[in-house]
């Protein structure tokens, strides 16, 4: 049989690319058990049987490199997350929340500042340099000036992408000025609420025309720590995750454990405090996630 990937997902229905066709397919009955071990996702590589020249089943889910529960969507290479500097301004604390999500997915994250234009350089500059000290690709961007533009073009080149960020930032209008044959809505900033209005409803692959797809979703509804251990937290913090073996205790949490490298790091300024603050305050909120839904 045949395979594809699948690229949309609505009502029931999955969008499969196989080269320049696409068939509307449903999902055999196997899927749909309460006990299946597997359902389809936007992302997956599937077999499928054609029924006519637009429509057929999925028959076979291939196996995920990656998988989000929330966008739902596998097989992603990397997260674009989008974080503007100014309406709304920058939060640390929500970036490194999204952080935790992609490392635990195992999704290699790309930082984008948008609305550079609109910042003092010298944040700019603190925030690059915090972010790639820990690791990561950091991106200025402006849709006025298009600053960076090219740049995160390049990076999404052959590759998925999804991208996600705190509401109003303006990732839709980025994709816009990156494709501009794309036209995705864009949600405007609320001035009351100062967050925006979610505009993008379902999941899908957008094909790039220099290869690679980006994934237009709903964003992360949940940033709940669901499915997230207290070790898993404290893996997800990449800059702990690097100098952890050399604590006294494994699967130290790096609390209150004697010998722990992370708090003597932490101490002589290795390890920057804010993103430690961020980790204990992610800490209570798994622990207090856990009580809440405690099974009796």
């Amino acid at each position: 049989m045949p395979e594809g990937r699948i690229v949309k997902a609505v009502s029931g229905f999955y969008y499969v690319a196989d080269g320049d066709r696409i068939y509307q397919c449903r999902a055999r009955g196997l899927f749909k058990k309460k006990d299946a071990k597997v359902n389809p996702l936007v992302g997956d590589w599937v077999v499928y049987d054609a029924i006519s020249d637009s429509e057929g089943y999925v028959m076979e889910v291939g196996e995920r490199t990656s998988e989000l529960l929330r966008p739902p969507i596998a097989n992603v290479d990397q997260a674009i997350l989008v974080f503007s500097l100014v309406e709304p301004s920058f939060s640390s604390l929500l970036l490194d929340k999204f952080l935790v999500h992609t490392e635990k997915a195992g999704i290699d994250s790309i930082i984008v500042l948008s609305k550079a234009d609109m910042a003092r350089m010298e944040e700019v500059d603190a925030i690059v340099r915090k972010y790639e000290g820990i690791g990561y690709r950091v991106i200025p961007t402006s849709t006025r000036d298009q600053r960076g533009v090219d740049d995160v073009r390049a990076e999404l080149r052959d590759r998925i992408s999804v991208f996600a960020g705190q509401s109003g930032v303006g990732k839709s209008s980025l994709i816009n000025a990156l494709f501009p044959g794309i036209s995705l809505q864009t949600g405007d900033v609320s001035q009351k609420l100062g967050r925006g209005r979610h505009t993008t409803r379902h999941v899908e692959l957008i094909p790039l025309a220099g290869g690679g797809y980006v994934a237009d979703t709903p964003g992360f509804s949940s940033l709940e720590f669901i499915g997230i251990s207290e070790l898993d937290l404290a893996e997800s913090f990449r800059d702990f995750a690097a100098i952890s073996d050399q604590c006294k205790f494994r699967g130290c949490l790096h609390l209150s454990e004697p010998a722990c490298a992370v708090r003597e790091a932490l101490e002589e300024g290795e390890v920057d405090r804010e993103r430690y603050e961020h980790y204990r305050q992610f800490m209570e909120e798994l622990r207090e996630y856990q009580r809440r839904n405690k099974s009796w």
